[in-house]
């Protein structure tokens, strides 16, 4: 290949070769990004999916199309693939300590994909989380759902408003009453 090139461009050879391969490693990585972030909004669209669950989605496809062309990168510049592995290794270890930690908040995000997915109520149904049979539970119309939380909005025999901010793990602890068509006596 050096009989191609002009005399003047061999000694920087080495240099543009690496030029490229990064270059197409970058070109590479934002086409793959930009191809599934149109796949996120397309399927988020078609069932509906909420724009937080789909903003998610897409943050995520982005951070593991950049991190993997963050590591084909420092390999390209001679980044040895154990330093690699070790980083990432004692990472994972301290993330998992970490996610253990925050067991709780972790269960409420997966019971929120749950409600999302399954659909035992949707915005602006009226529900109600039942203790057992003898007793009434909390009740309102779902006003919010978020990856931690479900908003239920309470009307009081008094003609008061509350809110109620209850986990979204709580329901599926409980069983539920759900009215979609009517509200509740």
């Amino acid at each position: 290949m050096k009989s191609l090139l002009p005399e003047w461009a061999h000694p920087w050879l080495d240099l543009i070769t690496l030029g490229a391969q990064v270059a197409l490693i970058l070109l590479c990585a934002g086409l793959l990004h930009g191809l599934l972030r149109r796949l996120v909004r397309r399927l988020a669209e078609h069932y509906g999916l909420p724009p937080g669950m789909a903003a998610i989605a897409r943050r995520l496809s982005g951070i593991v199309i950049y991190s993997g062309a963050l590591v084909l990168l420092l390999d390209r510049f001679g980044v040895s693939g154990t330093v690699l592995w070790t980083a990432f290794t004692g990472f994972a270890t301290v993330a998992a300590v970490a996610f253990f930690a925050a067991w709780s908040v972790l269960s409420n995000i997966f019971c929120a994909l749950l409600i999302f997915t399954t659909r035992p109520f949707r915005l602006h149904d009226q529900v109600e989380l039942l203790e057992n049979g003898e007793k009434p539970g909390l009740k309102g119309e779902v006003i919010d759902i978020n990856l931690v939380y479900t908003t239920l909005q309470e009307r009081l025999p008094d003609g008061s408003n509350t809110v109620l901010r209850l986990p979204n793990s709580l329901f599926f602890q409980r069983a539920i009453r759900c009215w979609r068509d009517t509200p509740p006596a």
